[in-house]
C-alpha cells in the first residue's frame, strides 16, 4: 500500500479508509458497506487502499463478469506454486455481475484462527449487499439466457477453498496467474507483492489463440479444476492431477481409468482418450449441466461453451 499511503499524503486527506476492525471481528458485518471497501457502493468505487487486480484466466462462473480487489496491511512474500500468502488483516473481495447487475460480493478476510469467506447479495437497486451466510438462489439474466444462480453458503465454500493442510484458504491469486500485463511489478509498487522477478512464472490467457492450445487448455484446467485435482486437494483420490506442473500423462487422465466417477462417468472407460474428445470422461463432464454429472459440481448452472470447445481441441491434438 505504499503507493497509495504516498497519493493520500500529498493529496491530503483520503474520503474514506477500510475498516480493520470489521476484516477481525468474529462476526461479520451485516452490510457489505460497513467494511468501507467502497465510497461509492451504487458507482463501484473502491477506496483508495484497495488494489484492484485482475487473473490471465479466471474461473468460469455462468459467464459472470467478476470485480476484483485486494486490500493487505503488508505485502505477500513472493513464491510461485501455492497462493500468495496476505498477513493476518487481508481481505480479498470479488463482485459477481451481469453488466450492471451486480448480484453477489464474496469476501475473504484472514482473521488470527485462518481464513473465512463471507457472501453477500446485492438488493435490486445495486446500491447494497446484505450478508447471507445461508447462500442464496436466483434467476438471473446473462448474456446466454436465464442463469439458475447459487450464491453458496459459508460451509460450501470449503468445498473448494482448502490447501494441502485443509485450511480454509483463498485459490485465485498466484503468481503464475497474475503475471500478465506487467501485472506483478504493479502490485509490488501498491504494497501487495513483496517482490516480482523477472523469471516470475506465467500461465496464458486461455482463450488467447496466439498461445500454443495445449498451454491454454493446461492453464484453463489448472484455473478450473486444478484447486481441487490435484496432490493433497479435495479431488486427490481421482488420481486425475489438473494442475498446472503436472507432467505424468496418466495423471492428466490420459488413457486413465476413472477411481471413483460413478454415473458421471456416462459409458465412457477413460478420462481421456488421445484424438477422441467425444470418449473422454473430462470432456464429457465438463458439457454436462446435470449436477451429478457436470464438473465443476459447483459454480456454475451453465456449460462453458469456450472451454469445452478448448478442452475438446486439445483432445483432439493429442498423440494417439
Amino acid at each position: 500500500m505504499k503507493a497509495i499511503l504516498a497519493f493520500c499524503l500529498l493529496a491530503g486527506p483520503c474520503l474514506a479508509e477500510v475498516n480493520s476492525a470489521a476484516i477481525l471481528a468474529p462476526r461479520p458485518p451485516k452490510l457489505l458497506s460497513d467494511y468501507g471497501f467502497f465510497t461509492d457502493l451504487a458507482a463501484g468505487q473502491a477506496d483508495g487502499q484497495m488494489v484492484p487486480y485482475h487473473l490471465a484466466t479466471a474461473l468460469f462462473s455462468d459467464y459472470a463478469e467478476k470485480d476484483r480487489y485486494i486490500f493487505t496491511p503488508a505485502p505477500a512474500a513472493y513464491q510461485t506454486e501455492k497462493t500468495l500468502e496476505f498477513p493476518v488483516g487481508a481481505a480479498i473481495i470479488k463482485t459477481f455481475r451481469y453488466a450492471d447487475h451486480k448480484v453477489e460480493t464474496r469476501v475473504l478476510v484472514h482473521q488470527e484462527a485462518g481464513w473465512k469467506a463471507f457472501p453477500y447479495v446485492w438488493n435490486p437497486q445495486g446500491t447494497e449487499a446484505e450478508l447471507k451466510l445461508a447462500g442464496a438462489d436466483m434467476a438471473v439474466q446473462s448474456p446466454k439466457g436465464t442463469v439458475a444462480y447459487h450464491v453458496p453458503n459459508a460451509n460450501q465454500c470449503k468445498g473448494c477453498h482448502v490447501n494441502s493442510d485443509k485450511a480454509f484458504t483463498p485459490i485465485g491469486p498466484k503468481v503464475r496467474n497474475l503475471n500478465t500485463g506487467g501485472q506483478l511489478a504493479a502490485l509490488v509498487a501498491a504494497g501487495v507483492l513483496r517482490e516480482a522477478p523477472a523469471d516470475a512464472p506465467a500461465m496464458p490467457q486461455a482463450f488467447d489463440t496466439a498461445a500454443p492450445v495445449e498451454a491454454r487448455a493446461r492453464a484453463y484446467l489448472d484455473v478450473n479444476c486444478g484447486h481441487c485435482h490435484a496432490p493433497g486437494l479435495p479431488a486427490d483420490t481421482s488420481g486425475l492431477y489438473l494442475h498446472w506442473d503436472e507432467s505424468v500423462p496418466a495423471h492428466l487422465g490420459i488413457m486413465k481409468r476413472p477411481v471413483a466417477a460413478g454415473r458421471g462417468a456416462g459409458d465412457l472407460a477413460f478420462d481421456v482418450v488421445p484424438g477422441d474428445p467425444e470418449a473422454s470422461i473430462l470432456l464429457y463432464r465438463m458439457a454436462a449441466t446435470d449436477p451429478g454429472y457436470m464438473m465443476p459440481e459447483m459454480g456454475r448452472s451453465l456449460a462453458d461453451a469456450e472451454g469445452v470447445a478448448l478442452i475438446r481441441e486439445w483432445i483432439a491434438g493429442l498423440d494417439h
